[in-house]
Parts: structure tokens; sequence; C-alpha cells
């Protein structure tokens, strides 16, 4: 049975869906003004696994990871641009699928915008004042009244009287009490806006992904996911409006996947400590950055580093090498033992670690396995690495064109250098070229003009393998 640490009972839970066989995900998404830093891609990776592994399990999933695309970052990046909102969200929004997709991320199933959700948002705040939960302000805001809601803090294990005692009243701000958050902003002067009941304004950060969720998803659904740092007060405040609005249990389990830290400071843009997936895809192949966020469990920490992504570029060389010179197969019964522990491993809340655990030990069968005697076992047990692998977004390449990639190249061309222009020194065909004089020279028994050659590829960043079948090479 799979279990899920849920973040709102602190302890792991049978995971059993509101309807048998169908499973209802929301995660909270970007804010649209930048460039997806690691943290980001933290996110989006750790919850396309969620999403793969439930299908795998038979599961009918909805998937819904909604996009921020107007908030007070937004009108001031457009603002320092000269451009619109429109042009600016519009910009990062297809930067950020770019992103995804390099990472071998699904698109979700849906994927809503707070601009494109006003009626829905509109129609929540509604609701709460109605209900006595929310109020209109002197100064054209609309705020949630936190100390309506009855266990208010439940999720984060805060308490009201601990909060208060840490909040101040900013001056402009017209609210009852310092622990209510606002639903509606007033429109200031150059502002974009909407109409509303209570004038032209726009909504607050905290009721777009309630409004957003219960469209896609209805009222109550099964597992609401985004980063730790979501939990307080974005989560908290979704669900004080979310359940003060409709009358009924919002979520049923809570997933908080953990920080990026380095040097064990959380990677946040407003520390400055960051690293754009664009950047990091310069200098690593994106399966490379896929599996070393995979490589720690969802829930801790995850250290950004040179020396742990080459570690990952290391282990996910070593499952193409095992995969290497073997023809497309059909899986069976010899592999079920990995099967059944990949999916225990799984079912333990998602642990990866321990499922590439047993991966890395069905690539090593595969490698004992590889001698002409046992190749169609070879054949069998790699076609189960490959669609174990499947199920968390890795080894689908070809392994040859895998191996032949050059890390550095990341997302680019491998025939091209930086400066876009084909690289004649780097291209296949010169390796081959120079693999042929090596072999040439061995023949001859020219051992000083096959270690000039060796060196030389070395240099290049090509490593040499030889073997019964001959010369194969790869690209460091």
């Amino acid at each position: 049975m799979l279990q899920i640490y849920n973040s709102l009972t602190r302890r792991k839970e049978t995971f059993r869906p509101i309807e048998p066989g169908v499973v209802r995900m929301y995660v909270c998404g970007m804010t649209v003004y930048d460039y997806c830093h690691v943290g980001h891609a933290r996110v989006m990776v750790v919850f396309d696994v969620v999403a793969r592994y439930l299908r795998s399990r038979g599961f009918d999933v909805t998937y819904v990871r909604n996009i921020t695309d107007i908030d007070d970052k937004i009108i001031r990046r457009a603002a320092e641009r000269g451009e619109t909102i429109e042009q600016l969200t519009d910009f990062f929004i297809h930067a950020m699928n770019e992103d995804a997709a390099a990472l071998g991320v699904l698109p979700p199933d849906q994927q809503p915008r707070a601009t494109t959700s006003i009626a829905d948002i509109i129609a929540m705040i509604e609701a709460l004042m109605r209900k006595g939960h929310a109020y209109a302000a002197g100064n054209g805001d609309v705020y949630y009244d936190v100390s309506s809601f009855d266990g208010y803090g439940r999720l984060s294990g805060k308490k009201l009287e601990d909060l208060r005692a840490g909040e101040r009243v900013v001056i402009d701000e017209a609210k009852d009490d310092p622990l209510d958050f606002v639903l509606w902003k007033a429109a200031k002067p150059g502002e974009p806006s909407w109409e509303s009941p209570w004038g032209p304004g726009r909504p607050g950060w905290h009721i777009e992904c309630s409004a957003m969720s219960t469209r896609c998803l209805g009222d109550h659904f099964d597992i609401h996911g985004g980063g730790m740092d979501l939990m307080f007060p974005h989560h908290e405040n979704e669900i004080a409006q979310s359940e003060a609005a409709t009358g009924h249990h919002f979520v049923n389990v809570w997933m908080h996947n953990g920080f990026v830290q380095i040097n064990e400071e959380k990677m946040s843009k407003s520390l400055g400590n960051f690293f754009t997936v664009r950047e990091v895809l310069k200098r690593y192949k994106p399966e490379v950055v896929r599996f070393f966020i995979i490589s720690s469990h969802y829930r801790s920490p995850l250290n950004y580093s040179d020396q742990n992504l080459d570690n990952a570029r290391a282990a996910l060389d070593g499952f193409y090498l095992a995969l290497r010179g073997l023809a497309p197969g059909e899986a069976s019964g010899e592999g079920e033992g990995y099967v059944a522990r990949f999916e225990a491993a799984m079912d333990d809340d998602f642990n990866t670690p321990e499922a590439l655990a047993v991966l890395n030990e069905l690539r090593a069968e595969i490698n004992r396995a590889k001698p002409e005697d046992r190749q169609g076992e070879a054949v069998r047990l790699a076609a189960t690495l490959k669609r174990l692998g499947d199920v968390l977004g890795l080894l689908q390449d070809d392994p040859e064109t895998y191996l032949r990639i050059g890390s550095m190249t990341g997302q680019m061309n491998v025939e091209f250098t930086l400066s876009g222009t084909l690289s004649a020194k780097h291209s296949p065909e010169a390796i081959e070229d120079l693999i042929a004089k090596r072999n040439e020279a061995r023949k001859n028994k020219n051992w000083a003009e096959s270690d000039r050659v060796r060196d030389e590829l070395d240099q290049q960043g090509i490593i040499l393998e030889d073997g019964q079948q001959g010369t194969t090479w790869r690209r460091k």
C-alpha cells in the first residue's frame, strides 16, 4: 500500500483517494517574472515523479499546476523592462515550459493562470463575505478575518497568539487584526486592475490558489503539493479560505518538498544565491540535473554543488553504459524481483533514493549478464531497467546518443560550440577518424602513436573504451 507523509498530520498515512482509482492533485506553480531556478526545478521534477508513479500504479490522475501571472514583483519587473504585464508573463511562461520539458517534466493536465480566473476569485471572496469571514476595509482592500476560522494554524503548527505577538500593521493597511490577510487589493495608479463589487483592483496571492484549485478539482481533493516555504502562510491561508467558503474539507494529503541549499542556506532569488535552470544546463545534461534532484528524498534538503552534480553524471553514465549495445527487448519475469523492490521503495513516501539503489543493483546484474552466453537475459533485464527508469523520467534516451553528447553543451546541439559555430575538431566524424588512426597504429604495434591519439582525444573530453566488439567512445 502506498504510504505518503502528510504535512497536516505529520505522519505517513496509507493513501486512499476520495474516489477509488482516481487522484486529483494540485501543486503551487511559479510566479512568472524571471527564469526558473533550481529550487523551482525541484518542485516541477518532484511532483512530476509523483504523478508518473501514481499513473504507473493504475491511478487516473488529474494534475493541476497553476501560474501566478499578476503580483507586485511582476508589475515592477514589467515596468523595469518597459513591457506590458502580458508581454512579460507570456515570455517567462514560455521559458518555464521550455525548462520543464528539458528536464523531462510532463505538462500538467491543467495549468490555470490567475488573470484568467478573476471571476472565480471574485465569487469566492463574495462567498467569504456572505459567511462573515471577510470584510471590506476603508482603503478599498478586502481582508480575510483570521479570527473567524477555527483551527487556523493546524497545518503549520503555529498558534494565533504567538503569530499575533510577532506581527505589526503596516501604516497604509486598514485591517482589523495584524494577522488578517488581503483577498482583494484596491487599484493603484498605473497598475493593472479588474472590476469587482469593491471597486477596481486585483487579487491577493493566497486567494488565487483557492479559487483555481477548487474550480479545477472540486471543493475537496486528494493531494496538494508545493515547496516547504509555502506551508505558512500560503497553504495555511488556502485552507482557511477554501474551507470557510465551501464548507467542505479542503485537501486530504499535503505534500511539501524540502529546500535546495547552497552552503546550508536556502536557494532563493531574495537571497541572491540561486542558479537558473538555464545556467545549470549549460554545464550539465538535463537528465543529469533530473537525476541529481531525485537522488535525495523529496522531503530532505537538496544540497547543490558541482560535486553532487558530477556524482549524478557519473551514476547516470553508468546506467547508460550498461544499456549500451543491447537491442530493445521485452521485460520478463527475470526482473520481477527488482520491480517489486522498486515499487516497495516508491510506496514508502516516494523514496526515490532507495528506488535508484534498486535500479543500480539491476544495472550491475545487466553488466554481469552481458557476456555472449547470457546476452538474452541482459536484454530482458535492460528492458526492465528502462521500464522502471521511465517511472522516474530517466533512461529513455538511446544509450549511444546519450554517451556521445557532451555534458558541457547542455540543451544546445552537441555539434556546435557555445558560439554556435560548427566545431569540426569535436565532430563525431573527426573523432571516428582519430580512432581509426589509433587502431591502425595499434595494428602496426606503433604504441607511441596509439598513445598520442588517445591523449589527444582525452584532451578533447573523449573517453575510449576497448572491448571485444572494437573501440567505442563517449564524451566526459
